[in-house]
């Protein structure tokens, strides 16, 4: 398994696409990349349209493979940016998705399968993943209504629904695959809403018809670069962070990205305190849990320029 090589840069806005220039600075040319993250300053909700702008601005500069994920929402400290993994591990779109199978465990089969490729094609075990990412497509309003006009039920009739549902169904999917969740406990997965991933980072938006997967996993054999990962127990769990970041430096090492995953606690409260983020008529949940674990981890790593997302965990 190559080792993965990472770049990152600053953007001015989600057309922005002077990070071309500063790539080739480094040494490297477009056709060389394989994977491109970003996060744009939109809302991150369903209306955001910057992660439909920046996908049409930087896929024709890209190779036709390379996976692109962008992220919506730069809310509190964060700053917008892109990162370019380069010359490593290949990326892999699922199969198009019919709108009857969005946010549903055939959703979930599909992205357990390709990951479960991917995983073989690096020669890796799913010990050694860290992280997966996957952007998934939603539901949007013609889509529901052609769902509904071929005699179909459609999963949700609540495009903002959809959105979590896409994740978690992509989540449940990276789960199975990794030998978190038993493959034939996938369908009851979906219905609870309980399952759970370690490794999984997940997405949607309206722009896609499929599903965009990277795999992010340790190489056996030693390189310039290494992927950690673990997990925060609530929102304010700065203590994860200082862990993997003390690991890092025993190993004489500095950090060159941080992808964060959270979401509000739909319980309502943290550590038995309550919080308002669910009950908000002014900035929705989402927003508020990227502003609140992005600015804490940004402040624990001194970077502005990292991925946070809110999402189901699955």
């Amino acid at each position: 398994m190559p080792a993965v090589n990472i770049l990152k840069f600053g953007v001015g806005s989600p057309s922005d696409v002077t990070p071309v220039d500063e790539l080739r600075k480094a040494g490297y040319d477009p056709s060389q990349v394989i994977g491109l993250i970003g996060k744009s300053e939109g809302n991150g909700c369903v209306n955001d349209f910057s992660r439909a702008l920046s996908a049409m601005v930087w896929e024709p500069l890209l190779p036709r493979d390379a996976v692109t994920v962008f992220s919506g929402g730069t809310e509190g400290v964060l700053s917008p940016h892109v990162t370019f993994l380069v010359r490593e591990h290949d990326g892999r779109n699922t199969g198009m998705l019919e709108p009857h199978e969005v946010g549903t465990v055939e959703q979930a089969r599909e992205v357990s399968r390709t990951v479960s490729k991917l995983v073989d094609e690096l020669e890796s075990s799913s010990n050694a993943v860290h992280l997966v990412i996957v952007k998934g497509p939603l539901l949007t309003d013609a889509k529901i209504q052609a769902i509904r006009d071929s005699g179909g039920t459609p999963p949700t009739s609540d495009v903002h629904q959809s959105l979590g549902m896409s994740r978690y169904a992509s989540a449940v999917g990276v789960a199975v695959a990794l030998g978190e969740v038993a493959e034939e406990e996938a369908e009851s997965a979906i219905k609870s809403g309980a399952a759970w991933s370690a490794a999984a980072s997940c997405t949607s938006g309206a722009e896609l018809e499929d599903c965009h997967i990277l795999v992010l996993a340790s190489a056996p054999e030693p390189g310039r670069l290494r992927a950690i990962s673990t997990f925060m127990e609530d929102a304010i769990d700065g203590r994860a962070v200082v862990e993997a970041l003390g690991e890092v430096n025993r190993d004489g090492g500095h950090v060159l990205q941080v992808f964060a995953k959270a979401e509000a606690d739909p319980r309502g409260e943290i550590r038995g305190k309550r919080h308002t983020m669910n009950t908000d008529s002014d900035i929705q949940s989402t927003r508020h849990a990227r502003a609140a674990v992005g600015g804490l981890i940004a402040g624990l790593v001194g970077d502005t320029q990292m991925y946070s997302m809110w999402g189901m965990f699955a």
